[in-house]
């Protein structure tokens, strides 16, 4: 198989087929992000031929006799919805001629890579198989976002994914918990809910900011530009964006960038989630909240 650098992957993505139909991030500008600082390119799109292979080698793998199958397959890489419809109705036939068990193909994608897809692409891309994509939309703090150089305000998030929803598309959204800064977090927090009510996520996943010494955003702290939440804070930020959520949704906290995991389905357990959270304000301290942060040399 074809992989370059490190492969992300959601948390809920495990079971799937992971094959590498692009590299890196078209975007590649957003303050706190290193995740693909170990590539000597921005972004690359696989040549056919080695998507091809990796197909071929796979199936060779899944449907070895055994009754394996890939109900799943999930392309790797920041956002490759950003391809062409025409690149990803060919990626999707191929798929589909070597795993026709295939249910759906899913990918991490940009707010601007939907922007770039007519409504009728949107709607045959979902007929070919494209949906559960996740989106890091972060935040809906504008403030927030054009900080940290997203490429996209809160506005846009809205009009893109009510397409989405409208072509039957389902996505996830990752939520960046500490994006807002000192002091901002629980208003940030309100404003995502607020968003998120109007659409429909199966999922949001958050994600603590963890800050780290090659990326833009230390610099900026480094120069007094911004100042980052206590980790008590991002938990009160935690526990603003569950209790704010009004919609039917999976709201999870799965990734190492969590002292303390949870999952819940809202509105079902938000008590359960709001007493979990408030047990970690209430018996946890700032001190020992910081050295985790601290131990997470890599996410």
């Amino acid at each position: 198989m074809h992989y370059t650098g490190t492969i992300w992957r959601p948390p809920y993505e495990a079971s799937s087929l992971l094959l590498e139909v692009t590299a890196g991030c078209t975007h590649h500008r957003c303050k706190f992000c290193t995740l693909y600082g170990d590539l000597p390119f921005g972004f690359r799109m696989s040549p056919l031929e080695d998507i091809e292979a990796d197909l071929q080698e796979a199936e060779e793998i899944y449907h070895d006799g055994m009754g394996r199958e890939a109900p799943r397959i999930f392309l790797t890489g920041a956002n490759p919805f950003v391809l062409s419809y025409g690149k990803l109705m060919e990626i999707a036939k191929r798929v589909h001629q070597h795993f026709p068990e295939a249910k759906s193909v899913g990918c991490f994608a940009r707010v601007t890579d939907v922007a770039g897809k007519t409504d009728q692409e949107l709607s045959a891309l979902y007929e070919a198989g494209y949906d559960g994509l996740t989106i890091g939309m972060e935040t809906a703090d504008d403030e927030a976002l054009r900080f940290m150089d997203k490429g996209y305000e809160a506005a846009d998030i809205f009009k893109q994914c009510r397409r989405l929803d409208e072509a039957g598309i389902r996505y996830s959204f990752f939520y960046l918990v500490g994006i807002s800064g000192e002091g901002r977090g629980e208003a940030g927090a309100k404003a995502t809910a607020a968003l998120c009510n109007q659409l429909h996520p199966t999922a949001i996943g958050a994600n603590m900011l963890t800050i780290y010494s090659d990326s833009r955003l230390y610099q900026e702290i480094q120069r007094g530009n911004w100042r980052e939440e206590s980790e008590t804070e991002k938990y009160r930020e935690v526990r603003a964006l569950v209790e704010n959520l009004e919609i039917p949704t999976v709201f999870a906290a799965l990734g190492a960038s969590n002292a303390f995991q949870m999952q819940g389905a809202l509105p079902k357990d938000r008590e359960k989630l709001l007493a979990y959270l408030d047990d970690i304000l209430e018996n946890t301290r700032e001190d020992a909240l910081r050295r985790y942060r601290e131990s997470v040399h890599h996410l």
